[in-house]
């Protein structure tokens, strides 16, 4: 099955894919305009906007940076249990969180992926949680 979706609403395979312990893939473009990719945990959370994806990084992380430059942004989630069926999003940053909230969220999505909060050792800076709104969206498998 292929499918695609234009606009901001979260696709369902999208919303089920971002809820369950499935990587991600973010791709950013640098500065030079080249396109960096990078696997990240990601997850779903109702915002005043509606549904959207969240991946969580720091301030100090070249993917940050780039989306403060350049707010277009491509995720593509794989299903873990079947890799051939995966969902695409493309779309752009909506908004950033930061604080308490932005760590909370580390924790949930390291007790999603692995069973535990997020060892506060590992945190160098100040972590962001940055939100994506679709624009279109490609569903595989």
């Amino acid at each position: 099955m292929t499918d695609t979706q234009d606009g901001p609403e979260l696709h369902p395979t999208t919303r089920e894919l971002a809820g369950g312990p499935n990587f991600a893939a973010i791709s950013t473009l640098l500065a030079s305009g080249r396109i960096q990719t990078q696997y990240i945990w990601v997850g779903v959370a109702d915002t005043p906007a509606g549904e959207r994806l969240y991946v969580n990084t720091e301030v100090h992380r070249q993917k940050f940076r780039d989306l403060e430059r350049d707010a277009r942004v491509t995720v593509a989630i794989r299903d873990e249990q079947n890799p051939y069926r995966y969902a695409e999003v493309r779309g752009r940053v909506a908004d950033v969180e930061r604080g308490q909230a932005a760590r909370d969220r580390i924790d949930e999505l390291s007790q999603k992926y692995n069973g535990r909060p997020y060892p506060p050792d590992q945190i160098k800076t100040e972590r962001v949680t940055v939100f994506i709104e679709p624009e279109r969206q490609t569903i595989a498998g």
